[in-house]
């Protein structure tokens, strides 16, 4: 029964549920399951069959439903309505650092950086041979691709456009309605990316066609996905004269309550940073790095022969003075 099960021998990664958005509920443990307890019921999930918790406004959750989500590798997101914010993260589920390191490797190499990139793109333009383009003609391609989609919903919708202003560091404070509510939407659609990267094991900050900041990544995924969500939702939002922040940041969260969004850029990140190798390990598996090796099995003691002159080797330790006893103040 799976509420007396070790958690870590449950549900590999790619046979979990992408996400569970949790919100105005109070979340605890009993046994390996996590209990989700609001005024309307009461509901019981495997722990280890969800891949990221999604805790949203008006949640609170025990340290001992932490532990056993840490445990089971589920990664814990503090996010805004439906996941359009971002606020904090816990431990991902991936025990393994396969993915991060698979990652680290395509972002510095030229030759794969570009590949991922072309792939990228290559999403954007189903119908275009991106095999061998430079990033360059890429950029071109992607500007003139966004200009197209603007205009196109500009005459749809009969909103006036003129062009895309966003003011960094203040993104509601520049251009015209329907620039602020492309800018709060956009930043919507960065939440749900950011904590799909997070939830499963891959670094935010190691983007391929954007570089330097802490969501270059983050941003990179979301270009995936704004011609199909936020660009046409702010149009028709601005239409109606619905222009405030909260116009966009409620209609984007109904846009993206069935979840399928969620299990979509899981899906193409994988797609992206993967791509078919299935080497790429979500389990623990320690290692020691070695520079002739690669890796070495962890849990060893290497130590050398003494008569290699370690038999000098002193263990040094610093230790304080036990505290006096005293009552407590309360």
């Amino acid at each position: 029964m799976w509420w007396l099960s070790d958690p870590l021998d449950l549900h590999r990664i790619e046979d979990r549920v992408s996400s569970l958005y949790v919100e105005k509920s109070h979340v605890d443990r009993a046994d390996n399951a996590v209990v989700i307890v609001n005024k309307q019921r009461t509901v019981r999930v495997p722990a280890a069959f969800v891949a990221t918790l999604l805790l949203g406004p008006g949640t609170r959750i025990t340290s001992g439903a932490v532990r056993l989500l840490a445990d089971s590798g589920t990664a814990v997101c503090w996010v805004g309505d439906r996941g359009v914010r971002m606020y904090a993260a816990g431990l991902g589920p991936a025990r393994g650092s396969g993915l991060l390191l698979r990652q680290a490797y395509l972002v510095t190499r030229t030759k794969e950086r570009l590949g991922v990139a072309r792939r990228m793109y290559a999403k954007r333009f189903p119908d275009d041979d991106v095999a061998t383009a430079t990033m360059q003609q890429l950029r071109g391609r992607e500007g003139a691709r966004i200009k197209k989609v603007y205009r196109a919903h500009a005459d749809r919708t009969g909103v006036p456009w003129n062009r895309r202003v966003y003011s960094p560091g203040d993104p509601f404070a520049a251009g015209d309605d329907i620039n602020r509510l492309l800018s709060a939407g956009h930043s919507c659609l960065y939440g749900i990316c950011h904590a799909a990267i997070v939830g499963i094991g891959a670094s935010p900050a190691l983007g391929f066609v954007h570089t330097g900041a802490a969501i270059s990544f983050v941003l990179d995924i979301a270009d995936l996905y704004k011609a199909d969500y936020t660009i046409p939702l702010a149009f028709d939002l601005a239409a109606a004269g619905h222009t405030d922040e909260r116009d966009i940041r409620t209609a984007f969260r109904d846009k993206v309550a069935d979840g399928h969004l969620m299990a979509r850029i899981v899906h193409d990140i994988k797609d992206l940073l993967v791509d078919g190798d299935s080497s790429t390990p979500d389990e623990d598996c320690l290692h020691l790095w070695d520079e002739v090796d690669g890796e070495v099995p962890g849990g060893v003691n290497w130590a050398v022969d003494l008569a290699d002159g370690w038999d000098d080797l002193i263990s040094l330790g610093i230790t304080g003075p036990d505290l006096p006893q005293t009552s407590p103040p309360f």
